[in-house]
């Protein structure tokens, strides 16, 4: 297993709803063990903690963090041990789920917070004591969002893409859309489809980019990071079923949902030849399967592609 620097990966036409052609930037492609906008972002954060003789790494996330997931693999391949705070310490007497055990199989330590520490990140307590105890570590942000992830995502579009009206995102912490905008040809307006509820999102992207060509379509977070309906899992597996892609619910899901949506009610606004990146985060959908089978609700079909 090797952990390479330069990738490219494929796009691949989705569907034509009306008259808009939708093509499908396969990111979740662009490495047999790592996939995504997480390995975007990271990359330069792992190079930079390498030049300046940095320990060990110190970040954060959910129970089905793909950031976690990612981090702990590029910790192993690389040799540098990753240490994970994880959001809920309701978690620590359970069973872990299959991401987190992913981690723990990497070597990665989890450390459980409750969540109002959590919440808090490095400015909590046991969180600061803990980087004044280890003073060697690198810490990166929940969601991977930095100066070096934006220089990463810079890095997705390329030379190819520039026939395209409109390159479409999901929307988390925002690197992946700041290194989008960034990167983005003349012309091209950048839609962002934020996957949670946060009013500052906007504010942080106007505050890292002196570009103007984007947009955040709000409505379409299913109520909130992490929430999602029986209508966006129907979707989902008719997508994966027709079209032999898998997204999950969480970011692409919800993204792709709203592009549809917007299509099909006539209020898509922004050009007829849309590029949809495609940010991985499949691993997460066998522990979310996991959950939804305990509240007997709809799962994600997993399909042989």
């Amino acid at each position: 297993m090797n952990f390479k620097i330069n990738h490219t990966v494929p796009n691949h036409f989705l569907i034509k709803i009306k008259d808009c052609s939708i093509t499908v930037k396969r990111e979740d492609l662009i490495d047999n063990y790592y996939s995504g906008n997480k390995f975007r972002k990271l990359k330069y954060n792992f190079l930079n903690l390498i030049k300046n003789g940095f320990k060990q790494v110190v970040t954060f996330g959910g129970a089905f963090s793909n950031h976690l997931y990612t981090t702990s693999l590029i910790g192993n391949i690389l040799n540098i041990p990753t240490v994970g705070f994880v959001r809920g310490d309701e978690l620590l007497n359970q069973n872990k789920n299959p991401t987190l055990k992913f981690c723990q199989q990497n070597g990665m330590k989890l450390k459980f917070l409750a969540r109002n520490i959590y919440n808090l990140k490095e400015k909590s307590d046991i969180v600061s004591n803990y980087l004044k105890l280890n003073n060697k570590s690198y810490l990166i942000p929940e969601g991977g969002t930095n100066s070096l992830a934006i220089l990463g995502c810079k890095e997705i579009l390329n030379e190819k893409d520039n026939k395209f009206d409109s390159i479409c995102c999901p929307v988390g912490t925002a690197g992946t859309i700041l290194g989008l905008i960034e990167s983005s040809f003349k012309d091209q307006l950048l839609v962002g489809f934020p996957v949670l509820k946060n009013k500052g999102l906007s504010l942080f992207i106007k505050n890292n980019t002196l570009k103007k060509n984007w947009i955040l379509k709000n409505g379409y977070s299913f109520g909130g990071y992490g929430k999602i309906s029986s209508e966006l899992i129907d979707f989902v597996n008719e997508i994966s079923i027709n079209h032999k892609i898998l997204f999950d619910p969480i970011y692409n899901g919800k993204m792709l949902f709203g592009i549809f949506d917007l299509i099909n009610k006539n209020k898509w606004e922004w050009g007829k030849n849309i590029l949809v990146i495609h940010t991985g985060g499949q691993q997460g959908i066998q522990g979310l399967n996991q959950f939804l089978k305990k509240k007997k609700l709809k799962q994600i079909i997993i399909p042989d592609l």
